[in-house]
């Protein structure tokens, strides 16, 4: 009898563990379903920067660069210098001719007084002319001191400055290079800038709204940024949409019974970085948005958070 009670309890404990199992089983192909089929949540991540194409305002040959390669800088901070002796013998010239102009006007102006001194000897077209004489003389004299200015705003432009307080990229500058106006030559990324661009399933965009919070997970480190919604973009390319050398729609004949998800983009803003990380544009991450931005709970979060870590 009590072998036979002992067989029966152990067929029990087989039978609970069986069911505990499927039990568990059927608890994580839930919570899978609900996680990456239903959950607003994207493998498609990039990490964004504003980038600041640096040109010269005024051209000539670099006779300086303090800074290199990935190097931090400060806005304000110099990245190049242009040669500036032409731009000092333009301002000097440009003095010289504010000073030729103040002196003629002065001359011109006293002519001008003194005709009208002698209402009765200089006649009044006499002095007509000499007071446009002496508008004209004032009108060069602004004309030089506007030219002034301008000379000292070249001088000052052949100092480029740091515009924002970034990252010196991918820097191809060597002294003696010839700077020409408009064009760029040093790239800085804002690293005031950063965000994330996530790609989501146009079939996940209803569980989004802006202020959402996010949770991005970087490819080469373990812990996660926090961030939130900002905007979901309200338009991408139809590729469908192209004319062809006609004018005509060239449309994709490809037919299938699946129709494949659009991915729509979706801004999200970063509010804390974790020490240690290093943000650099281009970065692929895993985007979750609201309740999956929180950190999994209990055996099955961990178990979620486990196979989502190897994915």
């Amino acid at each position: 009898m009590n072998a036979r009670l002992l067989i029966l309890v152990r067929a029990l404990g087989r039978g609970a563990s069986t069911l505990a199992l499927v039990a568990l089983a059927i608890l994580l192909i839930g919570a899978l379903w609900q996680r990456y089929m239903l959950a607003p949540w994207t493998r498609d991540g990039r990490v964004r920067a504003e980038v600041v194409d640096v040109a010269p305002e005024v051209p000539g040959t670099i006779v300086e660069i303090p800074v290199h390669d990935n190097q931090l800088v400060h806005k304000g901070d110099v990245l190049f210098v242009i040669d500036p002796v032409r731009f000092r013998i333009a301002q000097a010239q440009a003095r010289a001719a504010v000073a030729a102009a103040r002196d003629d006007r002065a001359l011109k102006l006293s002519d001008a007084q003194r005709r009208q001194g002698l209402a009765g000897v200089v006649s009044e077209a006499e002095q007509d002319r000499f007071r446009s004489t002496a508008s004209v003389a004032n009108a060069q004299l602004d004309a030089a001191t506007a030219a002034l200015d301008l000379a000292n705003l070249n001088l000052e432009r052949s100092i480029i400055r740091a515009p924002v307080n970034g990252y010196v990229t991918n820097l191809r500058l060597r002294v003696g290079d010839y700077a020409t106006v408009g064009q760029p030559r040093v790239a800085v990324i804002d690293t005031d800038s950063f965000w994330v661009s996530g790609y989501f399933e146009e079939t996940k965009l209803a569980r989004i709204h802006d202020g959402d919070p996010a949770r991005m997970k970087l490819m080469g480190y373990a812990a996660p940024l926090t961030g939130h919604v900002e905007t979901i973009a309200r338009g991408i390319n139809d590729r469908n949409s192209a004319p062809n050398a006609y004018g005509l729609q060239d449309v994709n004949p490809v037919f299938t019974w699946v129709r494949l998800a659009q991915r729509i983009p979706v801004r999200i803003g970063i509010d804390t970085v974790p020490p240690g990380v290093v943000l650099a544009a281009g970065m692929t991450c895993t985007v979750s948005v609201g309740d999956e931005a929180a950190r999994p709970q209990g055996v099955v979060g961990r178990v979620l958070a486990r196979l989502e870590s190897r994915i």
